[in-house]
């Protein structure tokens, strides 16, 4: 009796499946729902930098764009959100090659710095369309899936006459029943 009240008051946790690449040493791909959960982050922020008028912000995003590029995963705040925080809980999505994603985020820190640059000069009206060109892209990118950065990295391929091959994925794994 102890166990069917348990199971009528307690509901069965599901066991999250285990993750097939490593966030943060698998670097090659990517779990193609982080690059949106940063791009809402990115884009959304940028957005109220922009309309609040607050350059600093725009180089807070301009430099954890940088840090993350350069120190990894593990040193992006987003990244970590949604590594730690709401991978766990929807489980791991479809993997990408990280390559276009990474492309998109340098050009996107090359935006936001140099909007940061703009208003340090005193020039705030460039300031705020380069701002508001990061946040209007990634926006787009998070509510479409149409990623302008990475869509340039694969047409860069194209003008030099190799088409884009994504990086090898790994295999998924079988069900218990197809392992007999």
């Amino acid at each position: 009796m102890g166990q069917s009240l348990r199971g009528a008051i307690l509901p069965k946790v599901k066991r999250r499946p285990e993750r097939l690449a490593d966030p943060y040493r698998d670097l090659d791909v990517i779990d193609s729902r982080a690059p949106r959960f940063n791009q809402v982050v990115i884009g959304t922020l940028a957005l109220v930098a922009v309309v609040a008028g607050w350059p600093w912000l725009l180089a807070l995003l301009a430099l954890q764009l940088v840090v993350g590029l350069t120190l990894g995963r593990r040193y992006c705040l987003p990244c970590l959100a949604y590594f730690e925080l709401v991978q766990p809980y929807v489980g791991e999505g479809q993997l990408e090659d990280a390559r276009p994603p990474r492309f998109a985020n340098m050009v996107g820190a090359s935006f936001l710095t140099a909007s940061v640059l703009a208003y340090v000069l005193g020039i705030g009206v460039l300031g705020a369309v380069l701002g508001l060109v990061v946040a209007a892209l990634a926006l787009l990118a998070a509510a479409t899936g149409f990623c302008a950065g990475c869509e340039t990295y694969k047409l860069a391929y194209a003008l030099t006459g190799r088409p884009f091959v994504a990086c090898p994925l790994p295999p998924r794994p079988r069900a218990t029943s197809d392992q007999r």
